[in-house]
């Protein structure tokens, strides 16, 4: 029962990131960031919910599997619960304060820190770590999309 609720509270975490940045996020799509020039690859605006709830998935299950883990911990927790903040503080740049080129820059930083997170994860549970590749991988095209953004308005 104890690595139950443990699951259930490392799911929830990042999807309580995730819901405090959609605070931000969901009233700007329909107004501010609709009137954005976005670049050709921009995906339609319905896709970002299903991808982050996925990613948030993973990493919930990282987090999990890394908890489980009989091996030392060290700073891997620190570096996610980080990198998580950071993660909910692109949506408040970019969305709620509507700054582009601030959110670019703070981008950079969270993809870092998820390079860092997933590199300490896969040391102590190789699965975890791959479970970031995705979320790596989407915040790299994410920044490419931000940059863009900026150049383009």
């Amino acid at each position: 029962m104890e690595k139950l609720f443990s699951l259930i509270y490392y799911l929830i975490v990042p999807l309580v990131a995730g819901f405090v940045g959609s605070v931000f996020t969901t009233p700007a799509v329909s107004t501010w960031y609709s009137g954005l020039v976005k670049p050709w690859f921009s995906p339609p605006s319905w896709l970002f919910a299903p991808i982050w709830s996925i990613l948030y998935i993973f990493m919930g299950t990282a987090a999990f599997l890394v908890h489980e883990s009989k091996g030392k911990k060290g700073s891997a927790f620190w570096f996610y619960y980080l990198q998580l903040a950071a993660n909910t503080l692109w949506s408040i740049i970019f969305f709620g304060m509507r700054n582009p080129l601030l959110a670019f820059l703070e981008i950079i930083i969270l993809g870092i820190l998820i390079y860092v997170t997933a590199y300490r994860f896969y040391k102590i549970k190789k699965l975890a770590g791959y479970l970031f590749i995705p979320y790596f991988l989407w915040v790299v095209f994410a920044s490419i999309l931000n940059l863009s953004i900026v150049l383009l308005n």
